[in-house]
């Protein structure tokens, strides 16, 4: 039986998140959409508004709201998109 490799995909952030990130877009290799925040938070300890920053964000995964549901349930995909979205003023 063969071994399935974990999932790869684009993490696409925007305004306060591109901000902290410092970059509007990395990969991630994750089963999961708390894996791959896990590893951008790994990524970017040296900016340490990046983590606050995603305590305040909403998520899309492959245009889904991730909504409230545990980061840990919420399967990634293959060549997947996930979208962090802080809090928009006036919207």
């Amino acid at each position: 039986m063969a071994m399935m490799s974990t999932p790869a995909g684009t993490i696409r952030y925007w305004a306060a998140a591109r901000a902290a990130a410092g970059t509007a877009e990395e990969p991630y290799t994750a089963w999961t959409l708390a894996e791959a925040l896990e590893a951008a938070r790994q990524r970017h300890t040296a900016r340490p508004e990046f983590a606050r920053v995603l305590l305040r964000c909403s998520f899309l995964v492959d245009g889904a709201p991730a909504g409230t549901r545990d980061h840990k349930t919420i399967q990634l995909a293959e060549g997947g998109t996930v979208e962090v979205l802080p809090p928009f003023a006036g919207g």
